[in-house]
């Protein structure tokens, strides 16, 4: 998981092998250093594997392209089909919170841009993925490939149901806002899993939830947030 600025040529080490792109925009590692250094950082973002991977992340190239100036700011932004990348901050702290080790099978419910799935990448050793917006599911799943990411594997499908047939998972992330955490989920998650999800509809919370065993939970409240909604439906 080292950074490595040459040139034009960028590349990161992940679970799977090297990752390798070309960009022409060569400030975009002072960008992401600047949103490391003035929102993760301050507000507590203390792990220093999720740091790394959100500095060797191009945040830019996950979002639409005439919007990209805006990429590193302090907010979410829309990718369409009534979607967001969340906000950076967000993003680290809902990867700090599943408290990864690196050999963690994850499940991440709401791929959108593909952004926490490549962040995800360079810190366990794979990610499975599920997006309901089929047009996005099929941008993300180009992106990643195109990027190399090989250790993600992005299903177009509903999140409620999860991905039993790839599941126990170690760690579940949703990234969208259902208004109760979807027993299916907790199923997937192995005891001693952690899930971390947004939960509710005009008032939301992230919450951590700790698997103790098949039928013991230990929740905890972390901040009110505003996530869009986690609906149903979708291809499988």
């Amino acid at each position: 998981m080292r950074g490595i600025l040459l040139g034009m040529v960028v590349g990161i080490m992940v679970g799977a092998g090297f990752v390798l792109w070309q960009d022409k925009n060569n400030n975009w590692k002072q960008e992401a250093k600047n949103m490391v250094n003035t929102q993760l950082i301050p507000r507590g973002i203390t792990d220093s594997a999720v740091i790394k991977a959100m500095l060797n992340t191009p945040r830019h190239l996950f979002v639409p392209q005439n919007i990209r100036h805006l990429a590193y700011g302090d907010h979410p932004l829309p990718i369409g089909y009534g979607q967001t990348i969340s906000q950076p901050y967000i993003v680290a702290l809902m990867t700090q919170l599943l408290e990864l080790q690196g050999n963690e099978k994850v499940l991440e419910i709401g791929t959108g841009s593909g952004y926490q799935a490549a962040i995800l990448a360079q810190l366990v050793d794979s990610v499975y993925t599920i997006e309901i917006v089929k047009p996005l599911c099929e941008q993300a799943r180009r992106r990643l490939d195109s990027m190399g990411y090989k250790n993600v594997i992005v299903v177009c499908g509903d999140g409620y149901k999860g991905l039993p047939q790839y599941a126990p998972f170690d760690r579940i992330i949703v990234t969208a806002a259902p208004p109760n955490v979807p027993e299916a989920l907790l199923e997937q998650l192995k005891p001693g899993g952690i899930m971390v999800i947004p939960v509710g509809t005009t008032f939301q919370k992230l919450v951590r939830i700790l698997k103790k065993d098949d039928s013991t939970y230990v929740y905890e409240d972390i901040i009110p947030v505003r996530f869009v909604p986690m609906v149903p439906g979708g291809e499988e």
